[in-house]
């Protein structure tokens, strides 16, 4: 079914009761070309391009649970493509690109809305660090403007600009980022690639991938076995131990990060903010709700909730750039489980094991990449190549010394 103004009169004037289901409930077929673990945003972003793009449609998409209910719909909803590193811009800038026409293509509204992304700054060693930035992004043909104090008190006067620990100084400003509404960007995907023949099974757990020979042959499941000629993984948090069970042993470690809504209040906040003296991030819901979160909790684990610890240092971060929102209620809070590479940057790439793809390490980014992620995984998956915008996103970066380490923290995944 197609959605138009015209569907929604029509259904109006029905009673509501012509819609149809947006995806299919198929049984799993005995093969499949290709099998995606995962229905993430980032799996079926990847088997909707996989159709669209390429022209495959025996695909099937396995969510151990059902779509929309992990890591995908527990962020913070930030699109951005305001990076430095040349290994990571060009990819982000593809996936903000594909953002902004993302409604129309997939014929479902993601409540994109572009409202900018202002990343503080608190000192002039910080502030010189966003001009580097600015000026790599300006070389890529990203957009991004320097603001000073004066600029940044017109946006968002509501600050704490006279901190005595963090001043704020002044800011980066991205125009183009922005927020999307999480889950319903994996409700437009999985929508899109239904419609193009992809099986989408949820309640399928994989339990392992069956490898011959040095080449996969299929993946056995809670429903049985089903075979496949390849296989990507594209399992966030849990890829590690999907791929043990190919006997892989990744440079992925898991990490719980920790998201808040507070209760509805009157429009404030005119686009994402950042706080550049630590890690925390704040913008405001369509519904009134304040979405906001920090860093993660220091300990690895597949636990799909945080401790209290970390909801302390958020709301320490948060009453460091704004004050006010200390007479806010906080509504809930929430766990995902981040698939963090060892610098901070995702894996994009084939395994040792024929057949075997990978699609990881998306750390505090996965969310962002969404669509960007599922087109450059789609065409290696179908070219067995890797897309030029992720050429730089390969596996063996970790032992060539290649690395992208956008955060300058070295080779510990719980400092990125």
């Amino acid at each position: 079914m197609k959605y138009s103004v015209f569907s929604l009169i029509h259904q109006a004037i029905r009673g509501q009761k012509d819609w149809t289901p947006a995806w299919r409930d198929p049984e799993p077929k005995d093969e499949y070309d290709i099998i995606l673990i995962g229905g993430g945003g980032h799996g079926l972003a990847t088997a909707y391009y996989l159709a669209k793009e390429h022209g495959l449609k025996n695909i099937a998409v396995l969510e151990k649970g059902y779509i929309g209910g992990g890591s995908v719909g527990r962020n913070t909803t930030i699109v951005r493509s305001n990076y430095q590193e040349p290994g990571n811009i060009p990819f982000y800038e593809l996936s903000l690109k594909l953002w902004e026409g993302l409604e129309q293509d997939l014929n479902y509204n993601v409540m994109m809305s572009q409202r900018g992304v202002l990343n503080l700054y608190h000192s002039d060693g910080q502030r010189d660090e966003y001009a580097r930035r600015g000026n790599a992004m300006a070389m890529h043909g990203v957009d991004g403007e320097l603001l000073n104090r004066d600029q940044v008190r017109e946006m968002v006067p509501f600050l704490d600009f006279e901190n005595g620990r963090f001043p704020i100084q002044g800011g980066l400003l991205q125009r183009r980022g922005g927020t999307a509404r999480h889950d319903a960007v994996a409700w437009g995907f999985a929508r899109g690639a239904d419609s193009r023949g992809v099986d989408i099974l949820q309640n399928t757990e994989a339990k392992q991938i069956r490898v011959e020979n040095g080449k996969v042959v299929g993946v056995e499941t809670n429903r049985g076995f089903i075979k496949a000629k390849k296989i990507g993984i594209v399992a966030a948090g849990n890829t590690t131990r999907v791929a043990e069970t190919a006997g892989l042993r990744l440079p992925i470690e898991s990490y719980v990060l920790q998201a808040f809504v507070s209760e509805a209040i009157k429009p404030l906040i005119p686009c994402v903010i950042t706080f550049g003296a630590g890690h925390f991030y704040i913008s405001q819901s369509d519904k009134g709700g304040l979405v906001f979160g920090a860093s993660l909790d220091y300990y690895t684990s597949y636990a799909a909730r945080g401790n209290l610890p970390a909801v302390e240092d958020t709301i320490e971060e948060a009453m460091a750039i704004m004050p006010g929102i200390s007479r806010v209620r906080l509504l809930r809070h929430w766990g995902g489980i981040m698939d963090m590479s060892m610098d901070g940057s995702p894996i994009i790439d084939k395994t040792t094991i024929e057949g075997l793809y990978l699609n990881c390490g998306w750390c505090y980014g996965g969310f962002k990449a969404t669509p960007g992620s599922g087109f450059c995984f789609a065409h290696l998956l179908a070219k067995d190549e890797l897309h030029p915008a992720a050429k730089a996103l390969r596996l063996n970066r970790f032992e060539t010394g290649h690395v992208i380490d956008e955060a300058g923290t070295g080779a510990q995944p719980n400092l990125h």
